[in-house]
């Protein structure tokens, strides 16, 4: 009888050892919550529960109607999602892969890039720093985002894929997911306000524990965001500016609520389409352009071209406008990576005060002391 009681009283103790060594996550138990507290980002939040992180992402693509829901485990910590749309990623991340060439700099960024091992096709990388590491092997190339090379994928077991999603249609990684291999969104693209794009900077951190760096960082780009605005919202005259071009026989142009709007109204200018409601981007025909913006000063954001002759092989209706006469047309084409790709698309999104300071600098060019241009150049 006393063999027994001792051998329960030892098993006893051991399965209470082992349920302190490996807790789980009981919703239902009041906690301490924190949430992150975010200045221009609408698109998610981030709450702090002490043994875990929730990160909720309410915009994964435009008009999405659906939330996602992520689970941040610390270390030695169980949880067991209760809704369809919860995904639980364990931490540490030691190993990640990227779907989009956005997501490079944030990594950087945060000192994290050496947790990188593949990417979807890495020509598209431009940053020399991951570009290295690429040449070096350490970075699998995978195909392409729409064809993933999951034989690849498996091999590495990688702790965490961060993609995107343009419309909800997102097969590819739901068969990542399906693997066992942890999938999340990243939606900053669907921010209308440039530096709500930037501030996704603390999306990525929460995944590696570096909230107080990423706070860090964005403060510094806000303020100089700010600063730059402040000092062009002195000047009295507004150019006339105009943006977009044409793709086939449609000219697309950003809406008067658009991001690249909000550039130009901070940069004090006089956008032709600021009026319009429209947050994404107008599909409009060469007439109606010609029509409204054929005498803007400006021609700021003329797509990817690289001299005047490019664009006149696209489409001669572009001489028409006063711009491409005056020489006045800029693209953000003059920083460039090893392999063509262009830093505007991979850098611009988390440095939108270098931006702002650009089309500042092009609109107002005596107000910026001593600032050269970094992603946008005039086209000769």
């Amino acid at each position: 009888m006393r063999f027994i009681f001792i051998f329960a009283l030892v098993l006893t103790m051991f399965v209470s050892c082992k349920k302190k060594s490996n807790p789980s996550i009981d919703n239902s138990t009041p906690r301490v919550v924190e949430p992150l507290d975010l200045k221009f980002a609408t698109g998610f939040n981030i709450k702090e529960y002490g043994t875990h992180k929730t990160i909720t992402v309410t915009s994964p693509w435009p008009k999405s109607k659906d939330t996602l829901n992520y689970v941040l485990l610390k270390p030695g910590q169980d949880y067991s999602p209760r809704t369809e749309n919860t995904t639980v990623i364990k931490l540490p991340i030691k190993k990640v892969v990227v779907m989009s060439t956005t997501n490079i700099p944030a990594l950087e960024y945060l000192n994290v890039d050496t947790t990188l091992v593949a990417f979807p096709n890495t020509k598209y990388i431009s940053s020399a720093k991951t570009r290295a590491r690429i040449d070096k092997g350490a970075i699998v190339d995978l195909n392409s985002d729409i064809d993933i090379n999951m034989e690849r994928l498996l091999e590495l077991q990688p702790d965490l894929v961060i993609g995107f999603s343009v419309n909800g249609n997102h097969k590819t990684l739901n068969q990542i997911q399906k693997l066992g291999i942890p999938v999340v969104l990243d939606g900053a693209w669907t921010e209308a306000h440039p530096l709500g794009r930037a501030e996704w900077l603390k999306f990525i951190a929460a995944f590696y524990e570096k909230d107080i760096l990423a706070d860090s960082i964005f403060n510094g780009i806000v303020k100089n965001y700010t600063t730059a605005k402040a000092l062009a919202s002195n000047i009295t005259k507004k150019p006339v500016v105009t943006s977009g071009s044409m793709f086939k026989d449609v000219w697309n142009i950003p809406g008067g609520h658009s991001f690249v709007a909000k550039y130009l109204k901070d940069a004090h200018t006089d956008y032709v389409w600021k009026n319009n409601t429209a947050n994404g981007s107008l599909q409009l025909n060469f007439e109606n352009v010609l029509e409204k913006a054929q005498n803007a000063e400006l021609w700021i954001g003329a797509g990817a071209f690289k001299t005047k002759a490019q664009m006149l092989e696209q489409h001669t209706g572009y001489s028409y406008f006063n711009a491409f006469k005056t020489n006045t047309v800029y693209t953000y084409t003059k920083t460039v990576g090893a392999k063509g790709g262009l830093l505007y698309y991979e850098l611009g999104p988390l440095r939108p005060d270098i931006i702002l300071k650009d089309i500042i600098n092009i609109a107002h060019p005596k107000l910026l002391k001593n600032y050269t241009n970094f992603f946008f150049k005039r086209l000769d």
